[in-house]
């Protein structure tokens, strides 16, 4: 009976797994998206205005 206590606990992740991904796949789209695509769009304008602000404080400070 070791070999069964052995398979359960990659067998139980494996449907979490599978679960998961289903899920994510499933919640894509929909009513929200145009909403969660303007939110990462603005995140990611956040994160570039960030990275060339600190390019540009280097390049004044001759670093």
């Amino acid at each position: 009976m070791d070999y069964v206590s052995a398979l359960v606990p990659p067998v139980v992740m494996g449907a979490f797994f599978v679960f998961l991904v289903r899920l994510i796949i499933k919640t894509q789209g929909g009513p929200n998206k145009s909403k969660e695509d303007a939110a990462v769009d603005a995140a990611i304008a956040r994160a570039e205005a960030a990275g060339a602000a600190q390019g540009a404080a280097r390049e004044t400070r001759g670093v």
